[in-house]
């Protein structure tokens, strides 16, 4: 079931990448993502206001910092998204399945074998290869894939947090964390406006509510169960699913160095979690 959830999220991200890119177009990016975590802050407010109050100090500091680290990923992923394609976002996004096993080794002493390193570098290669497409853009990549060190953190986090403090609570504050954050920039740009049309409110309410309350309220309850590294391999198939819609929906065409970069990056990621291929493969009909 957690896996099955997981996977949802997954595919709700990946076609949001279309939906973000045509919404930021014609409207100011951090007046956006201001809007998007209100929406995310009200939506889980109805049913854990109450519930913030067993967090106590520790637990507000928790949430805190999940929103800081969730609100740089997505700030920097958004920014980059409004300069590259929506698969190059998608795909430099999947490189936090690498990065936190690098940062697990780092920052908690999780044992990391050759073949991290070994996909870390192929992930590189790819990038390379992704950043010389013409259609792309390197500042924008560069954007996208320090969002992915920054998500990175948060998945290594969320896995210290969650058995701890209440699942809603915590996310709650996550979500409050970010608005506060974006609320905060977008005032000073003075980029804060009504919305308008209907291709920015239906960016807001699905990444809102679908895309921010609810994936990460997802998140933490999974990671009850599932371990930081298994989860960053799952998350790994938003780069999947934001190919494809990429594909479908925004008419990216990278031709064959950028979607030879994407599967450059992919084969780092299944090599850095070779349980990566062994879940992928369990994804498809049996014979």
């Amino acid at each position: 079931m957690p896996l099955l959830a997981l996977i949802a999220v997954t595919a709700v991200w990946g076609v949001t990448f279309v939906q973000v890119k045509d919404a930021v177009d014609v409207y100011p990016l951090f007046a956006f993502l201001a809007i998007r975590y209100a929406i995310a802050t009200g939506v889980l407010a109805v049913v854990g206001g109450r519930r913030v109050l067993t967090l106590g100090r520790s637990g507000l500091a928790a949430g805190a910092v999940l929103g800081g680290l969730l609100g740089l990923g997505i700030g920097l992923q958004t920014a980059g998204l409004e300069r590259t394609t929506v698969s190059s976002t998608g795909f430099i996004t999947g490189l936090y399945v690498v990065v936190t096993a690098l940062f697990g080794l780092v920052l908690f002493r999780t044992a990391v074998g050759l073949e991290v390193w070994a996909g870390a570098l192929l992930a590189v290669v790819g990038l390379a290869l992704l950043s010389g497409v013409a259609i792309g853009s390197p500042g924008g990549d560069l954007l996208v894939l320090a969002s992915a060190a920054a998500q990175a953190l948060q998945i290594l986090m969320v896995e210290r947090y969650a058995t701890r403090y209440d699942a809603v609570a915590l996310t709650l504050v996550q979500m409050g964390a970010c608005l506060v954050g974006f609320l905060a920039i977008a005032l000073a740009l003075g980029e804060l406006e009504v919305p308008h049309g209907r291709t920015v409110w239906g960016a807001l309410i699905v990444t809102g509510v679908f895309a921010s309350a609810l994936a990460y309220l997802i998140q933490v309850w999974a990671q009850r169960r599932i371990s930081a590294a298994r989860i960053a391999i799952v998350f790994s198939l938003e780069t999947v699913f934001a190919g494809l819609f990429g594909y479908w929906l925004a008419d990216d065409r990278l031709g064959w160095l950028g979607w030879g970069g994407c599967a450059v990056i992919l084969a780092g990621i299944v090599l850095a979690e070779p349980t990566a291929a062994r879940f992928l493969r369990s994804l498809l009909p049996s014979d």
